[in-house]
């Protein structure tokens, strides 16, 4: 085996040993942290209903609330960002609308990628348009955005792009340095182009195999000739 093919084979038994990582990270999360957030928080409602009107403990119990409350959201943010549930339970099509719809600006999607994508592509994907549009929103000063999702015979293609400021260089943050290590470990390429005053296009090129498809009926057999 050549060592740039082993070497892109290591690369991806890499990335899908982070990605299993992070599905346990996130199991623990929901089945641990968070579910005695939510059992705290049944308690301090059951603490409320037995106070009396107008208590002086009334004002810190809700302060105690609202903190578990936002407490509970951070988790769960964070849990959603370890491992996006809506990509497993949706697929790619259904958690991209979810992430535009998040976005503080008006987002237009295509997403066209019929066909079984391996799950580590589909994280990428994911990820490639998620940390974009976390900086259109942080950075771009942008008035919209657009996310594309195509696939080819082999490629699956991810273009996000933004009417905004421009400016962005990779080599700067971590955020589009790990995205370009993410779909590089898959053997894949990303491209940031953005030039000041003219917005930012990001540009994802990451190898899924060929589309699978049903396997073809089999031609019915001829009648036998009557005697």
């Amino acid at each position: 085996m050549e060592p740039s093919i082993l070497t892109g084979t290591c690369c991806a038994r890499c990335a899908q040993a982070a990605d299993a990582e992070r599905r346990r990270l996130e199991r623990d999360l929901h089945d641990g942290a968070q579910q005695r957030l939510v059992a705290l928080a049944i308690q301090l409602q059951l603490v409320g209903m037995r106070l009396a009107p107008g208590s002086e403990a009334e004002p810190l119990l809700a302060e105690a609330q609202e903190q578990l409350t936002a407490s509970l959201a951070e988790l769960r943010e964070l849990a959603h960002g370890l491992h996006p549930s809506v990509l497993t339970s949706h697929g790619l099509g259904a958690a991209v609308d979810s992430l535009a719809g998040r976005a503080p600006v008006p987002v237009q999607i295509a997403v066209d990628a019929a066909g079984e994508l391996p799950e580590p592509v589909e994280l990428a994907a994911y990820f490639v348009v998620a940390e974009s549009l976390t900086n259109v929103a942080k950075y771009a000063s942008a008035s919209s955005a657009r996310v594309r999702v195509s696939r080819t015979r082999r490629w699956l293609l991810v273009e996000v792009a933004d009417d905004g400021g421009g400016g962005a260089d990779p080599a700067t943050g971590s955020g589009l340095r790990g995205l370009r290590e993410r779909v590089a470990a898959l053997g894949g390429d990303l491209d940031v182009s953005s030039p000041a005053g003219a917005g930012t296009v990001v540009r994802a090129s990451i190898p899924c195999g060929p589309v699978r498809t049903a396997p073809a009926a089999a031609a019915p057999l001829p009648l036998p000739a009557a005697a």
